[in-house]
């Protein structure tokens, strides 16, 4: 007879030009791995989707709401809770991190952002399930733009050049980056600067994702490694 739960995880990232990629962490407020840092999520209802569960962990431990979610992958080791037998659904999401006040609800005793590059012990194979969302989110970025989900909706180009090197762990060719991604014809440059610090002011951009699409539906394939 089988006795097995179903949870989902969230591996929330966020994005900084300071700070660079930062993960959505909460602490746990009861054992096991109680004050232990993890990943936003919890059981599945009855009456409710993976889609609905995990939208619902969000709001409740965290205080937000994600519009990029995507199913990562599941891990279902029979030894990952020492409670039950559980299988957890794990998904990842996109978010500007200054468009939310997060605060910690529910079964969250804290909730804060760390560095993708900078994380705490985590609860759990949480750690297992972060390796595994950075690993799916630099391969996701090669051929389709999700980057500018964690972007403003006005950038100046530095933003963008620094979220790919943030992601990819490496510098880029700044030259030949602006060169191939404008060619794509999906960003836009835009008749409006921004004063940061004392240095000259930055060119705005932004991304137009009518013409995402429409270049998409189209069957044109993307190629976005530098």
């Amino acid at each position: 007879m089988q006795n097995i739960k179903v949870s989902v995880d969230a591996v929330v990232f966020g994005y900084d030009p300071e700070e660079g990629v930062s993960v959505l962490l909460i602490t746990r407020k009861y054992e096991p791995f109680k004050g232990v840092w993890a990943l936003p999520g919890g059981l599945v209802l009855n009456d409710e989707s993976l889609e609905t569960a995990v939208k619902r962990e969000l709001k409740e431990e965290a205080g937000i709401d994600v519009n990029y979610l995507e199913q990562l992958y599941s891990f279902g080791k029979p030894d990952r809770d020492p409670r039950n037998r559980v299988i957890s659904i794990a998904y990842y999401g996109l978010v500007r991190p200054k468009d939310f006040q997060i605060s910690a609800q529910t079964d969250a005793e804290h909730v804060a952002w760390f560095n993708m590059l900078k994380l705490p012990r985590l609860a759990f194979d949480h750690k297992q399930i972060v390796e595994h969302a950075i690993k799916r989110l630099r391969g996701k970025i090669a051929y389709e733009p999700v980057g500018f989900e964690l972007l403003d909706k006005k950038f100046p180009f530095s933003d963008l050049e620094k979220l790919y090197q943030a992601l990819l762990g490496h510098e880029l060719d700044r030259r030949n980056f602006k060169k191939k991604i404008m060619a794509y014809g999906f960003i836009e440059e835009l008749d409006e600067n921004i004063q940061r610090g004392a240095g000259r002011p930055a060119r705005l951009y932004q991304f137009n994702k009518k013409k995402y699409f429409q270049l998409k539906e189209s069957g044109y394939n993307f190629d976005l490694f530098i």
